[in-house]
């Protein structure tokens, strides 16, 4: 059980009450956007939870889930380093101001070659605007581009734009896609 978790059940809220409130649209779109920081998102997390515990407590959980610890997995970073070899892979990520230090705190701050954050450009997929980005930046046509996301929106929008799109699942999606140029291992 995280700490979160523990920190909900204590407070007698259900599990995913803190999560609820801080990844709706009005908490954390102003987050991916880059407009706010992690103090006025954790604020905009004890205000969201005011109604069912005291604000202190809102405070306590939203800060738990700011500093909340997070991991990449194996697979799909070997996958990545090793398509990195052949491929221009650029990250396409819908994430908060601090998404550098998350990458160097991952160890995967060298993964990718390109990295168009939300934050960063002030655009959140599925806004065409960000793939248009990331296709620019990589520097070939979208047609050569593979996109990548476990939301099928995301995907939908880079199909739009003329990306092949894979909706993710698991890591042996990305293992099948990436088999022509990493061979089937």
């Amino acid at each position: 059980m995280s700490g979160v978790e523990e920190m909900e059940r204590a407070a007698g809220l259900p599990h995913g009450s803190t999560a609820e409130i801080a990844f709706a649209p009005e908490t954390d779109l102003p987050l991916m956007l880059g407009r706010t920081g992690k103090a006025e998102w954790v604020e905009a997390i004890a205000r969201g939870l005011s109604d069912r515990v005291p604000y202190e407590r809102g405070h306590a959980l939203g800060t738990a889930l700011a500093e909340a610890g997070f991991s990449a997995d194996a697979t799909v970073v070997d996958l990545l380093r090793r398509a990195r070899a052949h491929l221009h892979v650029a990250l396409v990520t819908n994430a908060t101001p601090w998404l550098d230090d998350d990458l160097a705190e991952l160890g995967i701050a060298d993964l990718a070659h390109t990295v168009v954050s939300s934050a960063g450009v002030g655009i959140v997929k599925p806004d065409r605007r960000i793939y248009e980005i990331a296709v620019e930046r990589a520097g070939v046509p979208a047609e050569r581009c593979l996109f990548v996301d476990d939301r099928k929106e995301n995907v939908d929008a880079a199909v739009a734009l003329g990306m092949v799109g894979l909706h993710y699942t698991g890591p042996d999606d990305l293992r099948e896609a990436l088999a022509p140029v990493l061979g089937h291992s």
